[in-house]
């Protein structure tokens, strides 16, 4: 062995070794029932507002995304990045090998899992179904009580819609109670939604109090704490959801094990053929839903959870400190949680019907903030890895490294993968051939040509499935892939200087004559 690749390797590990030797340790999260039992009497308003905004840190510091990185990460990102630069100093040709060795396995596990996903989400059997003919059947007074919560911000050109669609859902009014959580100083939004429910006592508005973060999941815990329902369900302001949706939802739930504490409905959009961004989209969402979630719910791995028309049992939220104020793809989040306590969730054969983004810089910024809750849900349950393993076992980890931490970082690679392929076909350098020996030029080739065919072609399968429309944006869904990773970047950028920064979406954008409207109320 070369002098040098010694030398690197003993630097690498004295650094590494140096960041990991840290006296400093986070507390571990220990899943006990009732952690959040002290703070769920809210003797005040105060008690209300610390809930809704440290009500997890508090209860489980160790899980919370108030801190992006723990002391430890620190030092280990600190020390491997030394051991980094040392490297390509020392040993270029050693630890290019080594990183593409790493990205071409990963690429290729990838692959493997999500053609493995596809298999399972065939036949649709891993969907939770219950048909009209039952949600419609059952007597009213068998169900549960139920809580809507739809926070809102700086959008009141969709409350008259909004208001209407709510209106749409079919569930007992003495068991149903809807709030519509609005920021104090969002006064548009607040008088839009006073007009839309009119003299009406069916919905109500509740003001979430001023105060950082100002973040969805910080509204949803302040309106955790005002919910009377033994379920609970999130919409978004845009959402059209399935009227027989919390029917549907109520029955499963009581039907269903204790174990399962959170049913997932389907995600779709009313404006998928609005353009060529939105039927990227739909067909994204249509494999999302209906391939990927079903699949990784029948594995029972973790499972990325959406951020609207998730149906809960209010106690485990309770329970689990409810959603991280501090993360912005709280739901993702909150699905790792319930998996490291033991609980389960599914996914519901039932329909909400969304906004797609038909604007790039709105799309753009939607999915860097999504990258970004990725990237700080992936960087909080790696915190103490032992714990992780131990609470989810060695597939369900991986499971989770290979979505919410492989999702953003492999949008990240792509384009130097990219870049690297144009080189070698113009240039062709030798030190290029040298970092891909033929074990690996031949797994890279074949991720290349058959992953990318692949996946280009399980996206038209579902276009076809779903709309035939979408079949030419299917085809050209490498073009889709540069906008994610452009995105990506923007959330790597995020992470380490706005962590809990929330960019809003804006709705409205949707044409009127495009798409569909909302799904029709059953009749008996």
């Amino acid at each position: 062995m070369p002098v040098r690749t010694i030398v690197l390797l003993a630097v690498g590990v004295f650094c590494l070794t140096g960041g990991l030797m840290v006296r400093r340790r986070l507390p571990l999260f220990r899943p006990r029932v009732g952690s959040g039992r002290v703070a769920r009497q809210w003797a005040t308003e105060r008690d209300r507002v610390s809930f809704s905004t440290d009500g997890l840190f508090i209860a489980s510091p160790s899980l919370s995304a108030r801190r992006t990185l723990g002391a430890r990460q620190r030092d280990a990102l600190t020390a491997g990045g030394a051991a980094l630069l040392v490297g390509l100093v020392l040993a270029p040709h050693v630890v290019l090998l080594g990183l593409v060795a790493f990205c071409t396995v990963a690429y290729v596990a990838s692959m493997v899992v999500r053609l493995w996903l596809f298999k399972i989400s065939l036949g649709g059997t891993a969907l939770i179904k219950i048909p009209d003919s039952e949600a419609l059947g059952t007597p009213d007074e068998v169900f549960d009580s139920y809580t809507v919560m739809v926070p809102v911000f700086r959008e009141p050109e969709v409350m008259s819609s909004l208001v209407e669609h709510l209106r749409h859902l079919d569930y007992p009014a003495e068991r149903l109670q809807i709030l519509l959580l609005a920021e104090a100083d969002d006064s548009a939004t607040i008088a839009a939604a006073r007009v839309a429910i009119g003299a009406a006592a069916d919905l109500r508005i509740l003001i979430v109090p001023p105060g950082g973060p100002r973040t969805k999941p910080k509204a949803l815990n302040y309106g955790l704490t005002h919910a009377t329902g033994t379920f609970l369900t999130i919409f978004d302001a845009e959402d059209r959801p399935d009227p027989l949706q919390l029917r549907r939802a109520a029955i499963a739930l009581s039907r269903l094990p204790p174990e399962v504490a959170c049913l997932q409905a389907r995600l779709g959009f009313f404006n998928g053929g609005q353009n060529v961004i939105t039927r990227w989209f739909q067909v994204e969402y249509s494999m999302w839903f209906r391939q990927m979630l079903p699949g990784l719910s029948k594995l029972r791995v973790p499972i990325p959870l959406g951020g609207t028309s998730n149906h809960f049992r209010k106690e485990v939220l309770l329970d689990l400190g409810a959603w991280d104020p501090y993360n912005v793809t709280e739901d993702a989040d909150l699905g790792v949680r319930l998996s490291r306590a033991g609980y389960r969730s599914e996914v519901m054969d039932s329909l909400t019907l969304e906004e797609a983004n038909s604007d790039f810089v709105n799309w753009a910024k939607q999915r860097s903030r999504w990258y970004k809750g990725y990237l700080q849900t992936f960087l909080v349950h790696m915190r103490d890895f032992r714990e992780s393993q131990r609470l989810l076992g060695t597939r369900r980890l991986l499971f989770l490294m290979l979505f919410v931490g492989g999702t953003p970082l492999m949008a990240m690679v792509n384009p130097i993968f990219w870049t690297l392929t144009v080189v070698w076909f113009v240039v062709k350098p030798a030190w290029l051939m040298a970092v891909f020996p033929a074990p690996l030029y031949f797994l890279g080739l074949f991720c290349w040509l058959a992953g990318n065919f692949l996946f280009t072609f399980t996206c038209m399968l579902e276009a076809i499935e779903v709309d035939d429309s979408l079949f030419v944006a299917a085809l050209l869904t490498p073009v889709y892939w540069v906008m994610m990773s452009v995105a990506a970047y923007k959330a790597l950028v995020q992470v380490f200087f706005a962590p809990a920064y929330w960019e809003k979406t804006r709705h409205g954008l949707a044409k009127a004559v495009v798409g569909a409207t909302a799904p029709a109320r059953p009749t008996p």
